[in-house]
């Protein structure tokens, strides 16, 4: 399966359905991105679209999760109404529930819960709705202290997953993101290897684990990255702040915009499989996808090291960012 989602975007690029399936999140921008009523319907509405511009552009991972309110059934839904697409790999993941009611603003928005009882609940309820399309499956926001990393009853399940023809993953968050790729390197099972995939925070501002990342592929597991934009920092109407500078620069150079430029630079190392667009609009889709078309200079790249920050730093923002 690592091979086929290798190959799954022409563009490198896929589409992750968190900032459609409920109406509140962490995303810069939420209040003009999306309808003023955000009801039910209305995201349906906004998910079929991005998935249709996104499908007619060369995408072919769509990527969802449990917590991600309904965008499982909306994934579930376009695919039931599009018999045509067959060509694409369907990633999601178990380990929250979503708790906020749809609600914008909630006490919790989502429950974490990595036991073997969170995971034979919501693989039941993932297969429910996506049925045989469900390609990737993996433990959502793995840390080093998960217990994910060490249950071997939870490991025996997964492999079983496995070898149903499902591949098995796992999606990193908090400042030592490269500890848990690499504890979950060394998880195997009946000598074999268990995950043949993870899903990563890197982008300008945060690349701590690309060393990692780098070991993770070169084990054979397929790289996806995500938060590519921190959560909207790098897209245009944010990127104003004066340690920025070089993004504006280079996105002047080439005649591209800044998020195209950002995923752009994620897209060209080497270990990277898929680039997760988290659009909430058309236009943003389009404009992402445009990363396709940038080729970076060794000199470009170079210059855009200059705003990484320390990971720590990068986390704490994060976790100080509204749901909106």
């Amino acid at each position: 399966m690592s091979l086929t989602l290798r190959a799954a975007s022409p563009l490198r690029i896929g589409l992750g359905l968190a900032a459609v399936g409920r109406p509140g999140y962490i995303t810069l921008g939420r209040d003009t991105d999306l309808p003023a009523v955000r009801s039910a319907k209305a995201l349906e509405h906004r998910a079929f679209a991005l998935m249709d511009a996104a499908y007619a552009q060369g995408v072919r991972y769509f990527d969802a999760a449990r917590s991600y309110g309904l965008a499982e059934t909306f994934l579930a839904q376009w695919l039931q109404a599009r018999p045509d697409v067959t060509d694409i790999v369907v990633g999601s993941k178990w380990g929250y529930t979503y708790t906020a009611d749809w609600r914008i603003q909630a006490d919790v928005h989502e429950v974490k819960d990595h036991s073997t009882d969170a995971y034979d609940r919501q693989v039941a309820e993932s297969r429910a709705l996506l049925g045989s399309r469900l390609s990737l499956y993996q433990i959502h926001s793995v840390t080093p202290d998960s217990p994910a990393l060490s249950d071997t009853a939870l490991h025996e399940r997964l492999a079983q997953l496995r070898e149903e023809g499902v591949t098995v993953g796992l999606s990193t968050s908090g400042p030592r993101q490269a500890d848990t790729i690499r504890a979950a390197l060394n998880v195997t099972v009946s000598g074999r290897p268990l995950f043949g995939s993870v899903q990563t925070t890197y982008n300008l501002l945060e690349r701590s684990a690309g060393g990692a990342l780098a070991e993770a592929h070169a084990a054979g597991c397929a790289v996806i990255v995500k938060e590519a934009l921190a959560n909207g920092r790098l897209a245009g109407p944010h990127v104003v702040a004066p340690e920025m500078s070089a993004l504006r620069d280079i996105a002047d150079q080439t005649g591209a915009s800044c998020d195209a430029i950002a995923l752009a630079a994620v897209a060209a190392q080497p270990w990277a499989n898929v680039v997760l667009s988290g659009a909430a609009t058309v236009d943003q889709l389009t404009s992402n996808l445009a990363a396709a078309r940038v080729q970076l200079s060794p000199t470009q790249m170079e210059r855009l090291t200059s705003l990484a920050q320390s990971a720590d730093a990068y986390w704490a923002h994060r976790s100080q960012l509204a749901w909106a």
